[in-house]
C-alpha cells in the first residue's frame, strides 16, 4: 500500500520558515514523481512544486524564490523549504505521487502563518 507522510507543519510569524517532510513507502517508484500542493482556506487546491521530471523543478508563482523542493532517496523523503512566509501561505499541505496511473495523497500538514 502507497502511503505518503507529511510533517513539520505549524505556526510560525511571517517572514518566518519552515520544512515540511514528505515520507513515500509502499513503492519503488522514484520520488521525483513526488509534488506538493496546498490548499487554503475556502480556496482551491493548488500546484507548489513539481519535479524534477528529467529537468529542474517548477514552482508556483506565489512561491518561486521563496519554496524549495528537494529529495533524499536514501530516506524516501521529499522535502519543501519554505521561507518568508506570509500569511497568505496559511494552508493545509499536501504531498502526492501518482503510482501505476493512481494519485495518492498524504493525510496534510497544516501551515499557519500569523501576522
Amino acid at each position: 500500500q502507497v502511503q505518503l507522510v507529511e510533517s513539520g507543519g505549524g505556526l510560525v510569524q511571517t517572514g518566518g520558515s519552515l520544512r515540511l517532510s514528505c515520507v513515500v513507502s509502499g513503492t519503488d517508484s522514484s520520488i521525483n514523481g513526488v509534488d506538493w500542493y496546498r490548499q487554503g482556506p475556502g480556496k482551491q487546491r493548488e500546484l507548489l512544486a513539481a519535479g524534477p521530471s528529467g529537468g529542474s523543478p517548477t514552482y508556483a508563482a506565489s512561491v518561486n524564490g521563496r519554496f524549495t523542493i528537494s529529495r533524499d532517496a536514501a530516506k524516501s523523503t521529499v522535502y519543501l523549504q519554505m521561507n518568508s512566509l506570509k500569511p497568505e501561505d496559511t494552508a493545509v499541505y499536501y504531498c502526492t505521487t501518482v503510482v501505476q496511473y493512481r494519485r495518492y495523497w498524504g493525510q496534510g500538514t497544516q501551515v499557519t502563518v500569523s501576522s
